[in-house]
Parts: C-alpha cells; structure tokens; sequence
C-alpha cells in the first residue's frame, strides 16, 4: 500500500478569494502529480479554477505530470492581464 503524502496548494488574487484563503493543505496517494493536486483543488469549487490552470512547483514553473513529494507546494497562478 503506498500511503499518503501532504502538499500545501498556494492560490493568489481571485482564487485566494474563491477560497478565503491562500494556502489550502491537501492530503493524496503518494506518487500523485501535479495535476491530480489541481484536480483536488477544483474538485472543492470548480467554478473557481479554471481545468488548466498555469502551475508552479516549488516555486519554479511545472508540468501536470511531475510527481509530487511529501511537503511540496504546489502554487496555482492566476491568469494576469497588464499593459
């Protein structure tokens, strides 16, 4: 049996308020990446995160598959308009 590994998502602007807060602990399997850790951020309010949001791990930019480790953060970066 594999067992259970906790990661802290981090969410900014619009999805810290969807939340009501910027940091959200989330327990999953271990060997889970990191798109199953946006899966189970969306699963909690999916209108709030759009399905492919632009991710960080580890404060460096990441794909969806990269396997998450025991204390991992996992940043949800919303999109940014600018001029």
């Amino acid at each position: 049996m594999p067992g259970r590994i906790e990661v802290k998502a981090l969410l900014f602007a619009s999805y810290a308020d969807a939340f009501g807060s910027g940091e959200m602990p989330l327990l999953l399997e271990a060997g889970s990446t990191v798109g199953d850790a946006v899966a189970a951020v969306r699963a909690k309010s999916p209108a709030a995160i759009p399905p492919c949001p632009l991710v960080a791990l580890n404060e460096r930019y990441a794909g969806y598959g990269d396997v998450l480790a025991q204390g991992d953060e996992v940043a949800l970066i919303p999109p940014v308009a600018g001029g």
